[in-house]
């Protein structure tokens, strides 16, 4: 097996200079890479990632731990997060875990794998797996959720400023009897968006009129538009707490109860996934752009920033309102 020594000594270098070569970030000067590439193209080197960890102790690993994979939201930012780690040389490890309920990442397996960080995108953190990470050393940092004492790392998107928005939305396309569709009660993000929410209601006069849990999921959030359409008083406008349950929401309305949804009702979710610019469901909703959400979670990561000991940075990324027919164009 051809080693780094068989092409430092082919191409006249220093075996150091054969790992510089090959290890992204560092220095080497434009000859010298030259060679050892020309070296190791020869000699069909191709560097031992395994004995590398073994020396910088960095195993080349962000392990990312997602749940809630049919919501479209997240296979998307599973994509990006991949890319954007490999421009900074490391490669993602994907841990499932379960959209709903007590869903930390398997803590073993985490540690098995000697992960150099760990990236959680609606995955709940547990004080169980926090305390394990901050005594390995391994940084945390979490996309869209928050931990509710605030210890960790964390990107989300403007939550708050959504759900004005689309409250505000609401009061100036004069609807009266508007509904919210909760996520999970213990979801950071579904609570701050309805806070958002019923503050500007209440700045426009309004208040809630109806309420209901979708458990961000497809089928739970359709039980739940119907209760909504089935109450004595039926809202005429429902923000749904993300994309994925105003597309259960907006199909319920339309085949079930024959609603024209932007004329007889109006539906709002929150992501801007892709599905909700298809001409079918044409859905309003608030925007969570996912390059920039991916980019801030990897300078987390990149920058040291993320590292054990330091003190935690919360990184809210800006988002706009995005209206379609859904709330009648």
């Amino acid at each position: 097996m051809v080693n780094a020594i068989d092409v430092a000594r082919l191409a006249g270098v220093s075996r150091s200079a054969v790992s510089r070569t090959f290890t992204p970030g560092t220095s080497v000067a434009p000859e010298t890479r030259a060679k050892v590439e020309a070296a190791a193209a020869l000699l069909g080197y191709r560097p031992n990632l395994i004995a590398r960890s073994l020396i910088t102790r960095k195993s080349g690993i962000v392990g990312l731990a997602v749940g809630y994979m049919a919501n479209q939201f997240y296979p998307s930012l599973v994509e990006a997060l991949g890319t954007a780690l490999a421009g900074i040389g490391k490669r993602p490890l994907l841990f499932p875990v379960a959209a709903t309920g007590d869903n930390d990442p398997d803590i073993a397996e985490v540690l098995r794998y000697q992960v150099d960080a760990l990236i959680l995108a609606s995955a709940t953190l547990s004080s169980g797996l926090a305390g394990e990470c901050r005594q390995r050393g391994i940084p945390v940092v979490l996309i869209n959720r928050v931990t509710q004492d605030g210890a960790c790392n964390s990107v989300t998107g403007d939550n708050l400023r959504g759900g004005s928005a689309i409250g505000q939305l609401f009061c100036r396309k004069g609807y009266r009897h508007p509904a919210f569709m909760a996520g999970l009660e213990d979801s950071s993000t579904s609570r701050e968006r309805e806070a958002g929410f019923t503050a500007a209601l209440a700045e426009g006069g309004q208040a809630l009129a109806a309420r209901a849990v979708g458990h961000y999921d497809f089928a739970q959030a359709q039980a739940a538009m119907r209760q909504l359409l089935m109450a004595r008083h039926r809202p005429d406008a429902v923000f749904c707490a993300n994309d994925h349950m105003a597309i259960a929401a907006h199909i319920t309305a339309q085949q079930e109860f024959g609603l024209t949804v932007g004329r007889d009702i109006a539906i709002v979710g929150f992501d801007d996934v892709g599905m909700a610019g298809w001409p079918c469901f044409s859905l309003t909703t608030y925007s969570q752009p996912i390059g920039a959400m991916v980019q801030a979670a990897i300078s987390l990561v990149a920058d040291g920033a993320a590292e054990a000991g330091t003190a935690p940075r919360h990184i809210i990324v800006p988002g706009h309102l995005i209206e379609r027919n859904s709330t009648g164009g």
